[in-house]
């Protein structure tokens, strides 16, 4: 699965960084940075607690 996040919707509230920081972080002027685009088996479950997390539904994951 991908990861996509709407960088319009983002409030970079940092709740996701929290959830999967191997896959979010935030920048130095807080704008959230994905690391990677694909979820493997050992992040999958942390960036699906991240997408529910989201307080601004910004992150998704696609089928690819």
């Amino acid at each position: 699965m991908k990861i996509k996040v709407d960088f319009d919707l983002c409030e970079s509230n940092a709740l996701c960084e929290a959830m999967a920081p191997e896959v979010f972080e935030l920048d130095d002027d807080d704008y959230l940075v994905v690391k990677t685009e694909e979820t493997t088996p050992d992040n999958v479950d942390d960036v699906r607690r991240a997408v529910a997390a989201c307080p601004r539904a910004a992150i998704s994951l696609v089928e690819d």
